[in-house]
This record gives structure tokens, sequence and C-alpha cells, in this order.
């Protein structure tokens, strides 16, 4: 990753990677692979892509939603610059794709190329649905299975590819992986309202952002005539004054839309554990299992 000829890339790379994180793509690379019976190398190396690829939408999407914080740390365009951000996520795009190749297989490489542009759909689908209130459900969840479950799904993908299983392994597989990224998203999403330790970001950025996520949804589609000229002002205009984050989550829990999007992330878990049940019993299994219930543990 470091760069005798950029020292710019190491420096922002280090950034980055010191702020911690969950790494949790790599990890279900790796786990997949061993899962299926994989003992060679190159697991290594499709969890190092998988993480880069991440890494690079990180830097991306901080310069596209001008964000000043990530995972509590300040962001890197912050630090340095939009043009720096933009350009060293390049560079660990173009090196995730140097790094699947390691693995000499056409189909991981399909499977990580679709993802990459898959998460870049979801992104400008987020970018095009944004602050219009007729934005529904189902545009979310297809924003969220793009710029977040997409790279779930082909992390556990790639490794049952790498390990050889038979097709209906790797289906559920992607499945796993698909259905517990929503689960991660909208815990997300949730938290941004909610608050508390660990989320890297201030509670209520979402709001402030204008981002129509999934508590924003469930309420205005039960909103009065009253509310809807509020969510319009303070959404769609973008015309918000001191106490609208609290009267919106307080439109958000009147309407019970918290607590219905509390409940839709802990059913995404169940369809992720429903998954794993086509898969080898094994201590690895168990684990992913584990990992699904993590990323909800802190709606608890």
């Amino acid at each position: 990753m470091a760069s005798e000829h950029a020292p710019r890339i190491p420096e922002v790379t280090a950034h980055l990677i010191e702020a911690g994180g969950k790494r949790l793509r790599p990890m279900l690379t790796l786990a997949a692979a061993r899962l299926m019976g994989y003992d060679g190398p190159h697991h290594v190396h499709l969890a190092a892509t998988v993480e880069f690829i991440h890494t690079a939408t990180l830097l991306h999407d901080d310069v596209v939603d001008e964000s000043a914080k990530r995972r509590g740390r300040p962001t890197a365009n912050l630090l340095w610059d939009n043009k720096s951000s933009v350009l060293v996520g390049d560079y660990l795009f173009a090196r995730s794709f140097q790094l699947m190749t390691e693995a000499d297989s056409m189909p991981i490489m399909r499977i990580l190329s679709n993802a990459a542009a898959t998460i870049a759909e979801g992104e400008v689908l987020q970018l095009t649905a944004a602050q219009n209130l007729a934005t529904g459900e189902d545009v979310y969840l297809q924003v969220v299975r793009g710029k977040t479950a997409a790279l779930f799904a082909a992390a556990t993908e790639v490794g049952g590819v790498l390990a050889g299983a038979d097709d209906d392994a790797v289906a559920a597989l992607h499945a796993y992986g698909d259905a517990m990224g929503i689960a991660f998203q909208i815990a997300d999403d949730l938290l941004d309202f909610w608050g508390g330790d660990g989320i890297g970001k201030d509670k209520g950025d979402d709001f402030r952002d204008r981002k129509l996520t999934l508590p924003l949804i469930k309420a205005i589609a039960l909103a009065d005539d009253e509310e809807r000229a509020f969510w319009q002002r303070t959404i769609e205009a973008g015309r918000q004054e001191a106490g609208d984050l609290e009267r919106a989550i307080d439109l958000m829990t009147r309407h019970g839309a918290l607590e219905a999007t509390r409940a839709d992330a802990f059913a995404w878990v169940d369809t992720s554990k429903t998954a794993l049940e086509g898969l080898p019993e094994h201590p690895i299994r168990d684990m992913l299992s584990d990992i699904s219930d993590y990323v909800v543990a802190r709606l608890n």
C-alpha cells in the first residue's frame, strides 16, 4: 500500500487505518474461505482487496458528503483536501484490482469488480434520491443493497468461490453477506438518531445532512399535513432551526418509526442466520452467526 513516489498515499491511508474500524468485511472473506475448507494463501489477498475497496469508498464518501468526522476523528479531506482524498481513493481502487488478480480466478474478479460498480451505483442513487420526500422504503433498500450490502455479500461470496465451494454454498454465503450488510446499515442509520458510543459521528448528522434514512422515511409516510410541512422545510428546503432535530426525533418516536426500524434490523439479522443453515456445521459458522448479532448489539 505504501508508495515511495507519492508520500501522500501512505499518509492518508495511515490516518484511516489508525482510526480503527471493525474490519468486518475482510474478516468475512477470511472466515468464509476457511469455513469452506480453503488452506491456501490467497484469501489474505482477497481480504485486503475487500478492505481497500471499502477504504476507497470511505474517502470518496467523505468528499461527497462534505463530512468532517469519520470514526470519531477528522476526515482526510478536512486534514488534507478533497483532491488528496479522491486521488488516494482512486489509488486504493486500482491497488484492489491488482490484488484480486493474485487468486488467478476470473469468477472472483467478476464478483469483486461487479461489487465495486454496484457500490458506485448505490451512491449515485442515494444522491439522486436525497431530499426527495417521495423516496420510499423500496428505494432505500436499493441504496443500502448497493452502497453497503454489496461489499459484504462479495466478501463472503469470494471466500466460498476461492475454496471451490458448490453453487448452493456460494449462494448461501452471498445471501448471508447481503442480509447482514443490510442489517448493519439500518443499525447505523438508527444509531444516528439514538446516539451512543462508537458510531464515529455526532447524533443527528444524517438529519442535518438531509439524508432520507429508514427512520425518517417511516415517519414521513405517517405524517399529517402539519408534520409533512415540517419535513418539507427541514429536509427538502434545508431550512433547519434550533430544536428541529429534537422535534424530528419526537415525531419518529411518536409514530413508532425508531422501533419499527430496529425491528427491521433484527429481521435482517434473522435472514442472515437462516442463510447460514445451508453451510457446514463448524465453529466458524457459529462465529458468523455471532457477527450478525454483533451488528445489532448496539441497538439493545
